[in-house]
């Protein structure tokens, strides 16, 4: 799997990412890849160059904080190529161990637990996390783990989607050396990005993080902030009495302009300063305390759905539609959100959720 001269490449600082094994899978070109995935070679290609019929369906879930979050999951072909990815490379790499999301035996408690207890908390959010991430940071993180880069541009477009508002990014391109007709129908001005809904994604969007961490720890560390990411939630912590409002003001520029050195832009609408006697929430859960805490209002919301789901004169489908939901798998993908984040605080309490709304579905 040594890396060898391709007339593709793409030239910027590279990741540092280390796998958990040495025995990352060998690629030798993409026919090798659809003979050890079982999918067809065909199909593969018109994916790189772009040219197949949207692979993926794509539909919308509306947010908790307003708007709506764009799903797109991959056709039967796709996924079977992306299940295989993440089975034998992506699972095998290791992320930032201030990332929490996405990871076997991580959970947002363990992300809210190392900030319990602080006097100071700055929280700050990044924006359209999986649609920044572009095809080109893809491919950094396929390079690092030691993929030849024609290779790692092949299993980039292959976990990249160009969606409507896919950008034309001009900043960076794709460059080439010679003269290669299999390349040049690589080529293209719009750069594919990460959907949200692909087995890959999570991830990917840790490992392409590794770098920003790394430079955000760092940072950090000079203010002796504790930092933990949870996907696009950033949370800074300190329990020293000496931190000021000024402080916190300063760091947050300086994390600001790292996020823009890395592609990433800030949500303003969600950064915010919480000073000391003030309620401390992290990822939704009090940290007060010497243990994170699940929030009331999150119970009474699951048991307002309930309620309404088993009322007579609502039901599953006016309910959706009455919340604003475009569909009824809509409306059940958001709950069975609310459930997963209540199971990693309280498992116990969200079984018996899921049985309550199991009962519920059954009857629809």
């Amino acid at each position: 799997m040594g890396r060898k001269h391709s007339q593709l490449f793409f030239t910027h600082d590279s990741q540092e990412i280390s796998a958990s094994s040495n025995c990352l899978p060998p690629i030798k070109s993409l026919k090798h890849l659809a003979d050890l995935t079982e999918t067809s070679y065909r199909d593969l290609r018109k994916i790189i160059t772009r040219q197949s019929p949207e692979p993926y369906k794509v539909f919308r879930i509306r947010k908790k904080s307003g708007g709506f979050r764009i799903i797109a999951i991959p056709d039967e072909s796709l996924l079977k190529v992306q299940q295989w990815i993440y089975r034998h490379i992506l699972s095998q790499a290791q992320p930032s161990p201030v990332s929490y999301a996405f990871q076997k035996g991580k959970s947002i408690r363990d992300a809210a637990s190392v900030h319990c207890g602080c006097r100071w908390l700055i929280k700050l959010d990044l924006y359209n996390f999986f649609g920044a991430i572009s095809e080109i940071d893809v491919y950094r993180v396929f390079y690092s783990l030691g993929y030849q880069p024609l290779i790692a541009f092949e299993l980039a477009r292959l976990c990249t989607r160009l969606g409507s508002l896919t950008a034309f990014r001009h900043r960076h391109r794709w460059e080439i050396e010679g003269n290669s007709t299999i390349i040049s129908q690589y080529q293209g001005q719009r750069m594919g990005h990460l959907p949200q809904g692909a087995p890959t994604s999570p991830a990917l969007s840790n490992l392409a993080m590794v770098a920003f961490d790394r430079k955000i720890m760092n940072l950090a560390a000079e203010e002796q902030l504790t930092y933990s990411r949870y996907a696009d939630d950033l949370s800074f912590s300190t329990p020293l009495t000496s931190f000021s409002r000024e402080l916190a003001k300063d760091f947050i520029h300086r994390v600001f302009r790292l996020m823009r050195t890395y592609g990433q832009s800030p949500n303003m609408t969600k950064t915010k300063i919480i000073t000391p006697g003030a309620r401390k929430i992290v990822l939704g859960l009090l940290v007060d305390g010497e243990e994170p805490r699940l929030q009331k209002s999150v119970r009474n919301h699951i048991r307002q759905h309930i309620f309404y789901l088993n009322h007579s004169d609502v039901g599953l489908q006016k309910h959706a539609q009455k919340r604003g939901f475009l569909s009824t798998d809509g409306f059940k993908a958001h709950l069975d959100g609310v459930l997963s984040y209540v199971h990693d605080i309280d498992p116990s309490l969200a079984q018996n959720y899921r049985h309550q709304l199991a009962d519920v579905y059954r009857l629809v």
